[in-house]
């Protein structure tokens, strides 16, 4: 079974902006949080890299990938949910890939497959992480078994 739900064409996104932020002085409790409010008000991608800052104190650093329209409301919420006193940002170029999700069947049930082409040919594929934990549960499996499953009949769907 074939299921093509393409997303956009591969393209660059030329109006994005990086932003940077070093935090040692929060407590690490908030960085979840802050976290989902970001992704809730638009960040493409966040995560932090630990870091070690002046004095020798450990920290975290903040950094977000956001559209260039979203710049001043993050910058904002980054400052009223942080202990920072300054945020970095840049423009960048994003090269992102089209995007097709298809179904694979495996023994416990269908899992959505989500590829990425390049000059219209697949050269990314993966299992979505969901499809498979709700299948591992539900089956009372290991998890790993859903993916090995989905890792097998992979090939024979890519032929279709």
């Amino acid at each position: 079974m074939r299921l093509d739900f393409s997303h956009k064409d591969e393209h660059i996104d030329e109006h994005m902006i990086k932003l940077e932020v070093n935090l040692d002085d929060m407590s690490p409790e908030w960085l979840g949080h802050l976290l989902d409010k970001l992704l809730e008000k638009g960040a493409n991608d966040v995560f932090y890299i630990p870091i070690y800052m002046k004095k020798n104190r450990p920290g975290v650093m903040l950094q977000l990938l956001c559209a260039a329209n979203k710049l001043d409301e993050l910058k904002t919420l980054i400052f009223a949910e942080t202990t920072t006193l300054g945020v970095r940002y840049y423009p960048l170029h994003v090269h992102r890939l089209e995007r097709r999700f298809r179904q694979v069947e495996t023994p416990w049930g269908a899992v959505t497959i989500k590829e990425g082409l390049h000059n219209g040919q697949v050269v990314q594929a993966a299992p979505e992480y969901d499809d498979c934990k709700r299948l591992a549960e539900e089956a009372a499996i290991p998890l790993k078994h859903v993916f090995q499953a989905v890792w097998k009949e992979l090939p024979r769907y890519q032929r279709d």
